[in-house]
């Protein structure tokens, strides 16, 4: 198995857009946009990816909207995610 990068509880952001890959409820688009590049979340959970034990796979709360309230956890791969915030230029 490999190495956990992010434990419970740690900040993280999401280094590229999070994309619906049709299985969350509650995006009208298969392809539906849940969280932009750069949007904060909370890991809630990680595990390893059932026919790949190599792979992990991390459960993110992601912010939405502007009272910073946190959304369904959603299941992201470890190169989805970062802990560096984006800097605006």
């Amino acid at each position: 198995m490999a190495s956990i990068q992010y434990d419970i509880g740690d900040l993280v952001f999401a280094a590229e857009d999070i994309l619906n890959d049709g299985g969350m409820p509650g995006i009208d688009d298969a392809e539906g946009l849940i969280a932009p590049a750069g949007a904060r979340g909370v890991v809630v959970h990680y595990g390893y990816a059932e026919l790949d034990d190599s792979r992990e796979i991390y459960l993110v709360r992601f912010e939405s909207g502007p009272d910073g309230l946190l959304g369904n956890p959603v299941g992201c791969l470890p190169e989805e995610l970062t802990q560096q915030a984006a800097v605006d230029a």
